[in-house]
């Protein structure tokens, strides 16, 4: 027996052995006491900005109408790296799916829009704000940006931090960054009920070397990302820290195989082992 069909014995004899109900009960007793135990996890420097800072609290409510409003679906996860000139993103038209960062330059070509728009980079939010305020579909951004960068109102803004690795299973109180945007989309997915998360462009591979998380800015075309435009010349950003995104990958994908659900990698030539491997063009010749 696979890990999906126990999950699914065992969620079957909880709901016929307490009513469904109580079962209900007592699953959102357990999220209400993961948030709880999320909040007294925190330093206290977050979890007086998950109190005190009014973009949270505006958003909070937001957030919280989001929870599981996609149960039992498939989405898809989109890295920004050079492998999405070789996949076929037209695919993505009636998929749901996350896009993230500067993935808005890939828009003309496609000739639409992600269903979510994730960016929790301080670099990236200060120095592209601008073309963020235009983007029309529902944004995702971190507090990490001081106040005085002019972002977009109507976002849903989230409580992104470094320290502990951990899973965040309620993201109106904290979501580990992980080093990577990449697993913030995974727990959103996650709080919002995909049942399977797709990922594409995660390459996992950067030419451009140097400590992680060391600030450095572009001295000419960006080899690492799907434009030489992304990160161009003059552009400041973040070297990546490969590390610390894999030990949240590997959270990410316990923490979904716990409920039955299941991320796969579908990304063209990806350096990147944690998840399943699939064929993108297999996942929608099976349909």
């Amino acid at each position: 027996m696979n890990k999906e069909n126990a999950h699914s014995l065992k969620r079957r004899l909880a709901q016929g052995l307490l009513g469904q109900d109580r079962y209900l009960a007592l699953r959102e007793a357990s999220y209400r006491y993961t948030q709880v135990r999320t909040t007294l996890d925190l330093d206290k420097g977050y979890a007086a900005r998950a109190i005190r800072d009014d973009r949270l609290v505006n958003s909070r409510h937001r957030l919280e109408r989001l929870r599981d409003t996609h149960k039992g679906q498939r989405c898809f996860v989109v890295g920004n790296g050079p492998s999405l000139n070789k996949t076929d993103l037209s695919r993505l038209r009636n998929e749901a799916w996350f896009g993230a960062n500067r993935i808005y330059l890939m828009e003309e070509k496609l000739g639409f829009s992600p269903t979510y728009f994730v960016c929790v980079n301080e670099l990236v939010l200060r120095q592209c704000a601008e073309d963020i305020r235009k983007l029309s579909m529902p944004k995702f951004l971190s507090v990490n940006a001081s106040a005085d960068v002019d972002l977009p109102h109507d976002s849903i803004f989230l409580n992104t931090i470094g320290g502990r690795a951990r899973f965040g299973y309620e993201p109106t109180q904290a979501l580990w960054e992980s080093g990577t945007v990449t697993y913030v989309s995974m727990q959103l997915a996650f709080y919002m009920g995909f049942k399977e998360v797709v990922l594409i462009g995660v390459d996992h591979s950067f030419s451009t070397r140097g400590p992680a998380n060391t600030e450095v800015e572009s001295q000419g075309d960006d080899p690492n990302h799907f434009s030489l435009d992304y990160f161009g010349k003059g552009f400041k950003w973040h070297l990546p820290d490969l590390e610390s995104s894999e030990r949240g990958y590997r959270l990410a994908r316990a923490a979904f195989e716990a409920e039955g659900r299941r991320i796969v990698d579908a990304t063209v030539g990806g350096k990147l082992t944690i998840f399943p491997k699939v064929e993108f063009g297999d996942l929608f010749d099976q349909q």
